[in-house]
């Protein structure tokens, strides 16, 4: 492989759950079950609901894409692993998942941040907000979200390929990241620990920040609002993002900020949130909280029932079976 020798290990053997895996393995395949359905449907609803043309259910199907895809790069090979006596996993395929879930992580990291510009960019000018939030404008901020994860996913991914693998091949851990990896390297990782507290860091950073700084400003606008009726309508359009965003940061920075050579156990624990609970959560989370989404969502329901369960015009006939009685009943009364 390019950049380290690593021709004494050729593959891992990913530890993960060593207790009650029947269980695991159904509690596992549930949620993930649960989390295609629901982010699929999100976005089929916003795709085929022009009530949902709106920049941002435009957001919100990438975020259920993003879902999908990350959630899909590690959950499947979890699931055979806990049917296997012995997870492995070869050097590339390891090194592949996890470029692939760094790709969809960080561009979620980023696409939540956006997301709260655009609800600032809506509660603040409202009526100018389709032009400031226009379709290029979209486009290029969704564009830019997926280049920044590609381009962070491609430097770690290029910095653990320095790395030499010349001893253990356990992971302790149910899929490829970079803190176990590190563990195992029997060359110095201090550039991929600097790498990854700089890059990981300015990220979340960043993007928290950039969430903290749209709130604020749209605490303030909310506040100039005179009427109680407004500031909620204005503030309940936000509950939801903000709901996504303290479950996926949340996780996220219990498990990248916490020292990784200890805490495996709570490790798993949050990348289990960070992986599985997260984005099936998020469906739910902007569906039950969000108006316009319910609504189309119960429309498109019953549109669907009445397709495949055609109701039969009975209302005409019991008309004239319940006038047909009346008159028999009338004449023999008489």
């Amino acid at each position: 492989m390019a950049g380290g020798n690593h021709s004494s290990v050729t593959e891992f053997v990913l530890l993960g759950f060593t207790d009650l895996q029947e269980l695991l393995f159904v509690i596992f395949l549930l949620i993930y079950i649960t989390t295609l359905v629901g982010n699929l449907g999100m976005i089929i609803l916003i795709r085929t609901n022009s009530q949902l043309h709106m920049p941002m259910y435009f957001f919100l199907s990438h975020l259920s894409f993003l879902d999908i895809c990350y959630s899909s790069s590690i959950v499947p090979k979890l699931l055979t692993g806990l049917l296997a006596e012995r997870n492995v996993i070869s050097f590339n395929g390891c090194i592949t998942q996890f470029f692939f879930f760094a790709v969809f992580g960080t561009t979620e990291a980023i696409l939540l941040a956006v997301m709260a510009y655009d609800r600032y960019a809506a509660i603040r000018e409202p009526l100018h907000y389709l032009a400031a939030m226009s379709h290029g404008v979209r486009v290029q901020l969704v564009v830019g979200s997926y280049t920044a994860g590609s381009l962070n996913a491609l430097v770690h991914t290029s910095a653990l390929l320095r790395l030499s693998f010349c001893g253990p091949n356990v992971v302790n851990h149910f899929y490829c990241e970079i803190p176990p990896l590190l563990l195992l390297s029997c060359s110095s990782t201090w550039l991929n620990e600097m790498m990854m507290a700089t890059c990981i860091g300015f990220i979340i950073t960043t993007s928290v920040l950039a969430i903290i700084v749209s709130y604020t400003c749209i605490l303030l606008t909310i506040w100039s609002i005179r009427s109680v009726e407004g500031r909620h309508k204005a503030f309940s359009t936000c509950t939801s993002h903000l709901m996504a965003v303290v479950l996926f940061y949340g996780s996220a920075a219990f498990l990248y900020f916490h020292p990784f050579s200890k805490h495996t156990d709570q490790g798993k624990t949050a990348s289990i949130f960070y992986t599985m609970v997260t984005p099936m959560l998020n469906p739910f989370i902007y569906s039950l909280r969000n108006k316009e989404v319910r609504t189309t969502l119960r429309k498109s329901t019953n549109k669907l029932l009445l397709h495949v369960f055609p109701q039969v015009p009975l209302q005409p006939n019991q008309s004239r079976y319940h006038h047909s009685r009346v008159s028999r009943r009338n004449k023999a009364d008489t």
